[in-house]
């Protein structure tokens, strides 16, 4: 298993939910962690949690959705961590509603935030990567990214969107030793699930918890260099 102690990740949408839970994962591995969010009390809170288990913690605000934001955030986060080995894209936001009942603009902010979010952060540190000629994506789709339902149109858009700029990414950069993964979870009890009310709190021993997402991506980091989790499906094991 590849050490990871020592590493540095940026998690996109690491204030709460899946990405709150894999900074922590992260950081008792011994990897020094940065998230971002548009939260910023929020990003507070959870670098204190991640700094209580020994090691380095840092926070950027901005909006994934706005490029000059990403830019000026990432440009700051790698700054001082000194460099990036990890980058978790996370950051999503959902709504439901037909095709004709939902608004235009919550339609394409969905696609804004979900799929041109993922694209902007990766192509601000995928330079450093490169260069490093080393590095691991982890890019969080969905299983509505694997099948449409009604009422998700927006959201299974950009979720299959993203399994395809997985795709192309991974073939990109396979040369330059970068492990491209692509997840496409099930549900999972997250507080935007929980917000959405398609989860509850109390839901522990029937739903997916955000812990279950984060050691999948921790055994994955754990591979051997010359094996790479291209994708992997989580699921609850009840029906």
């Amino acid at each position: 298993m590849s050490h990871l102690k020592g590493k540095k990740a940026i998690i996109t949408g690491g204030g709460r939910g899946l990405g709150k839970a894999t900074a922590l994962a992260f950081a008792k591995e011994g990897i020094d962690v940065a998230i971002t969010g548009r939260n910023e009390t929020v990003l507070k809170e959870t670098v204190a949690e991640i700094e209580g288990l020994g090691v380095k913690a840092i926070y950027s605000v901005f909006d994934v959705g706005n490029y000059q934001e990403v830019k000026q955030g990432i440009a700051s986060i790698i700054n001082d961590l000194g460099s990036v080995d990890i980058l978790v894209n996370n950051a999503g936001i959902a709504a439901f509603g037909s095709v004709l009942d939902m608004e235009v603009t919550a339609w394409t902010n969905i696609i804004q935030t979900n799929l041109m979010g993922m694209y902007y952060v990766t192509k601000e540190v995928l330079p450093h990567l490169v260069n490093k000629n080393d590095g691991e994506i982890i890019n969080v789709s969905s299983t509505a990214g694997l099948n449409g339902n009604a009422t998700t149109s927006a959201y299974s858009a950009s979720k299959f969107a993203v399994i395809g700029f997985s795709e192309s990414l991974m073939k990109e950069v396979r040369k330059n030793n970068i492990r491209v993964c692509t997840l496409t979870p099930s549900t999972i009890a997250s507080d935007m699930s929980i917000d959405l009310g398609i989860a509850t709190k109390d839901s522990e021993d029937s739903v997916l918890q955000p812990d279950d997402f984060a050691e999948l991506i921790v055994a994955g980091l754990k591979l051997p260099k010359r094996a790479m989790l291209k994708s992997a499906s989580l699921w609850s094991t009840n029906p």
